[in-house]
């Protein structure tokens, strides 16, 4: 008997997998990243819109957030809705009827090899993040 209840725990343990006790998430690294992202930024007061023709880039931030510049500002937008399937490597498409994205905006994820849609977000308001004044 004792040699049977041997043989079940030599096979459990060999069956074992090993996980590290805090494996890293998907919004854990792009949360990382946003913060490296507005180092040495202050936020502002959250808007509704913004005008696209002054946004001159957009990062997607993994599972967290979509970051637009317009001029030396950041505005970080955490959309209600969806944020988790954000992916760095997503193609953003907005129909927009102004020229204004709004918190009320639904951006479609395409995906960048096929192109066929893979998800949405639900946009939320837009922080701005302005580089701090520094003192002198």
């Amino acid at each position: 008997m004792s040699r049977i209840v041997s043989l079940l725990a030599a096979a459990a343990l060999a069956t074992t997998v090993i996980v590290p006790a805090h494996a890293v998430t998907r919004q854990e690294r792009g949360e990382a990243r946003l913060t490296k992202l507005l180092d040495g930024r202050e936020a502002g007061k959250p808007v509704d819109c913004i005008n696209t023709n002054s946004i001159s880039s957009t990062e997607v931030i993994d599972g967290t957030a979509i970051v637009y510049k317009v001029g030396s500002r950041l505005y970080v937008n955490r959309p209600a809705s969806g944020a988790y399937s954000l992916r760095r490597d997503d193609v953003l498409l907005t129909h927009n009827f102004e020229p204004r994205l709004c918190s009320v905006d639904i951006v479609r994820l395409l995906d960048q090899g096929s192109h066929f849609q893979k998800g949405f977000v639900g946009l939320g308001k837009f922080v701005p993040y302005s580089k701090r004044a520094t003192g002198g």
